[in-house]
């Protein structure tokens, strides 16, 4: 397997603003609501929805619109998508984070999946030039991709948190979204995206920081932050540290050099339940990238920097 370096892998202007969709379980893990309030604060980004996956996906539509209201983008389109696994049992049935809410101007949202018309109509209405964002289960991305086979090519790319390439870095056990629908992760990574990046677990796990720190950071962040703070602290009643692995997928579409990426193609064991869910980066003419180092250090500065913007704040 080759390491690409990114002046042969980038060829857009680097400073331009990139049209971006998130998708995202938010809820469940405290990561993607801190990649949430980095993508609103980031200048380049062009926020253009974003839709909901899992387990009560309408109140982790809340969840989003809570602190899209606090970065003062209400008018963030937010769409309610696919609440259980294609094939298998469900792994995270409920949203803990929504016990927050009270606390914090929001809308509330129906069950009625509008999600995949979403995806498939503003990603046809700017063919090649949507960076699709997915940090959750990829049930929302598989089915979309199967109905509308178009979809994929119209991407400009799919980049997604999930999956875990290289242990012994880390553990060899399967990342969690994958596993929570592993049959929709191989639609999607068996589909013909013009490109695709990976951030697995052995890459993301390297971000992390303790209670105390997170705490001082964020308050002196704001903003969209203060309402992730107040989800972070139920996080913490069950978890010593927030780890960045959503934020740092989210990043990289910004600044991509802050991982390097080696080429292949990704492949998910399916068959063998003991290790269903685990993802291999089989080598071959690299049409999927996965994340093989990261500069913490370096990751952390841009993060805070861009979310310390008060800039796009009401």
């Amino acid at each position: 397997m080759r390491s690409y370096p990114w002046e042969v892998l980038m060829t857009q202007n680097e400073r331009a603003v990139i049209p971006v969709i998130l998708d995202t379980d938010i809820g469940s893990d405290i990561d993607d609501a801190v990649a949430l309030a980095y993508l609103l604060r980031q200048s380049r980004c062009e926020l253009l929805g974003i839709t909901t996956v899992s387990g009560e996906p309408h109140k982790r539509a809340t969840l989003a619109d809570s602190i899209c209201r606090k970065a003062g983008r209400s008018n963030v389109p937010i769409h309610v998508g696919i609440e259980k696994p294609l094939l298998i049992r469900q792994n995270q049935a409920s949203a803990p984070h929504t016990e927050v809410l009270d606390g914090w101007p929001h809308e509330s949202y129906d069950r009625e999946n509008t999600a995949i018309q979403f995806l498939r109509d503003t990603i046809r209405s700017r063919p090649g030039e949507i960076t699709l964002l997915a940090i959750g289960p990829l049930t929302n991305i598989a089915v979309l991709f199967a109905a509308y086979p178009d979809i994929p090519t119209k991407l400009k790319e799919l980049v997604i948190m999930g999956g875990n390439f290289f242990p012994p870095t880390c553990d060899d056990g399967a990342e969690w979204n994958i596993l929570c629908d592993p049959h929709a992760a191989a639609i999607v990574f068996a589909s013909e995206l013009p490109a695709l990046r990976a951030y697995g677990l052995d890459v993301t796990m390297q971000c992390q920081l303790n209670p105390d720190d997170c705490r001082g950071r964020f308050a002196s962040a704001g903003g969209p932050l203060e309402p992730v703070a107040a989800m972070a602290e139920v996080w913490f009643r069950h978890r010593p540290t927030i780890v960045f692995h959503d934020p740092l997928a989210a990043a990289c579409i910004f600044e991509p050099d802050l991982c390097e990426m080696t080429g292949g193609n990704i492949e998910v064991e399916l068959c063998d339940p003991d290790s269903r869910g685990q993802t291999r980066l089989q080598e071959s003419s690299a049409s999927h990238l996965a994340a093989s180092s990261v500069n913490p250090s370096a990751f952390f500065e841009h993060y805070f920097a861009v979310v310390g913007n008060k800039g796009k704040d009401s």
